[in-house]
């Protein structure tokens, strides 16, 4: 730390090879989508917690096996989801869970993100909502793309949709209901 008093010292005289030596701070990043006229969640809906990260696997025993023999974590058994394409394994993390997407069928979007990324990796993630209903025609009105016109049966049994990752950062976001 003296040291770089020391330079800072030797740049505010201008003298030295430290002369120009700036003092780096931190850098701010900013949020940014392509729509310029986001608003924040009203009183309509409210976003709850973090239900799960969603990882896609070329093998989904294998990747079982990882989180329930190498890691000590209580595993679910796979459950097909033919009306989404997968197969899904839940990792019970305590305060979250990760669900483990491999695709049934070559027509699966997990197929295709794997043809992508051979290894696997991680797909999406789900928050919850308190009424995904409001939430849609909020995200609606305030021009967030979904994959699908209205929410479907997710794998809990509950309502969930899933937003255009260009409209969120980037990111697939899936809203699940509370």
């Amino acid at each position: 730390m003296a040291c770089v008093l020391k330079a800072v010292a030797a740049g505010a005289l201008g003298v030295g090879r430290f002369s120009r030596l700036q003092i780096p701070f931190p850098t701010v990043r900013t949020f940014s989508t392509s729509q310029s006229s986001h608003h924040v969640a009203g009183p309509v809906w409210n976003l709850g917690r973090l239900n799960h990260v969603a990882i896609a696997v070329p093998d989904l025993e294998k990747a079982k096996a990882f989180y329930k023999n190498v890691l000590g974590a209580q595993v679910s058994e796979a459950v097909p989801l033919p009306e989404h394409g997968v197969s899904v394994v839940f990792v019970n993390l305590g305060n979250t869970k990760m669900e483990l997407l491999h695709p049934l069928g070559s027509d699966s979007p997990v197929a295709g993100f794997l043809q992508k990324n051979k290894a696997g990796g991680m797909h999406h993630i789900c928050i919850e909502v308190d009424d995904i209903n409001a939430a849609v025609m909020d995200l609606k009105e305030k021009k967030i793309r979904s994959l699908s016109e209205e929410a479907k049966i997710g794998a809990h049994g509950k309502p969930v949709i899933f937003l255009h990752p260009k409209d969120c950062g980037g990111v697939l976001v899936e809203l699940e209901q509370a």
